[in-house]
């Protein structure tokens, strides 16, 4: 089996040791960003590859990365918006691309990125001014993975979700549960 309670695994930034060319997601433009953009990205500070690596068979399971970002104020459903400070931009960690090798779907990968990019996203939250973590999905697979996550599209954009810092506290227990918060 290949699920995370059976395989040796570790969770770290991308480096130069790392076996990027066999990676393959199926999406030839996630498996080319891993394969040659992304330490580029990683050097010029515009966005942090994060790798699950199986040690054993020093493989790349799946990577994610983050950068920061805005949104527009009224891009926001009006509910949220109306709680805001009238600034024009929001702040918000971008999620910028996340995949898992076909060889490592369906035990819960996706789960576990998913999962560290938010905690990470919390703690950068606390120093930075972070209202979201935003997600732009490539196809409906994507939105519907996310949405089992929590994360809510934009009203006019389908394919463009979020999920609010003050929910992503609350699943990591840094606030109190309450159902009409969300």
């Amino acid at each position: 089996m290949l699920n995370p309670e059976s395989v040796d695994f570790s969770l770290e930034l991308l480096e130069k040791h790392h076996y990027r060319a066999a990676f393959s997601c199926g999406n030839e433009q996630l498996d080319r960003y891993l394969h040659s953009i992304a330490t580029q990205d990683q050097k010029r500070n515009i966005a942090i590859p994060y790798v699950i690596v199986d040690r054993e068979r020093q493989r790349i399971i799946g990577y994610y990365t983050l950068s920061m970002s805005s949104i527009n104020l009224e891009s926001l459903p009006s509910n949220l918006a109306k709680k805001l400070p009238k600034y024009p931009l929001v702040g918000v960690t971008l999620i910028g691309r996340l995949a898992v090798a076909l060889d490592y779907r369906g035990y819960g990968w996706g789960k576990l990125l998913i999962m560290d990019a938010l905690s990470k996203s919390l703690q950068v939250s606390k120093t930075t001014g972070c209202f979201a973590v935003v997600v732009d999905a490539i196809n409906d697979e994507a939105v519907k993975f996310y949405q089992r996550f929590e994360f809510q599209a934009f009203p006019d954009q389908p394919y463009k979700l979020f999920r609010t810092m003050k929910n992503i506290a609350q699943t990591f227990g840094a606030l109190p549960q309450n159902p009409k918060s969300k």
